[in-house]
């Protein structure tokens, strides 16, 4: 299959450069919503970057427009870029192709009720799992909030395959497909595109904790 995005690994940015215009549904700090980029873009933060009393939007909108990146959907993870881990999914006609970054010392678990625990006072930069998600084909809105939801649910049962967590306190994901409307009206489960959606993000999501967990050991 051929990539969805290109990828440059340019410490301290991860950037996925589309081709063309996409549309983009996220809660990014800088461009959160339904917005057209053909760009997201991590940067690697210390926490020397950010002591008490910086405005993490304004440094990332800083950073961002220094690298001549302003329009792109900007992440922040303290989680070293060379380690993202991409994985695909398709059948000839739909593709889904997933690229995470993945810290879990800010791991959250639930409790029987369901109420978070293990919630740190001050959460670590590092624990963030921070995903891009594309679609070959162009979805409708509804669809782009379906298929974020089958994304998160990917990530959360991959996640307890190996242990209790859910996700952390700083998870974001971003949805990416054409910019073309009216789009494929569905991406549940029971379509290509979230079984596609499902496959690439359980395989990406795994290799990262596989890799998180061998450097914290």
């Amino acid at each position: 299959m051929n990539r969805l995005f290109r990828i440059e690994c340019d410490p301290p940015w991860l950037i996925a450069q589309f081709s063309n215009h996409q549309r983009m549904a996220s809660w990014s700090l800088n461009r959160p919503g339904l917005v057209e980029a053909d760009t997201v873009a991590w940067l690697q933060v210390r926490d020397a970057d950010l002591p008490v009393g910086v405005d993490p939007l304004e440094l990332l909108e800083r950073r961002l427009a220094e690298r001549e990146l302003g329009d792109a959907v900007g992440l922040m993870t303290a989680r070293e870029i060379e380690h993202h881990h991409i994985a695909s999914s398709g059948d000839g006609r739909i593709y889904a192709e997933a690229m995470v970054t993945l810290g879990l010392t800010n791991g959250v678990t639930l409790d029987g009720a369901g109420h978070p625990i293990n919630l740190p006072a001050e959460p670590p930069l590092v624990g963030t799992i921070n995903m891009l998600v594309a679609v070959s084909a162009p979805l409708s809105t509804g669809a782009m909030l379906e298929a974020m939801s089958i994304a998160a649910a990917a990530r959360t049962a991959a996640l307890l395959a190996d242990g209790r967590i859910v996700g952390t306190g700083t998870d974001c994901i971003v949805i990416a497909c054409p910019d073309s409307l009216p789009g494929e009206a569905f991406a549940g489960l029971h379509t290509s595109i979230g079984a596609h959606i499902t496959a690439s993000v359980l395989q990406a999501v795994r290799q990262a904790r596989e890799r998180w967990v061998d450097d914290a050991s």
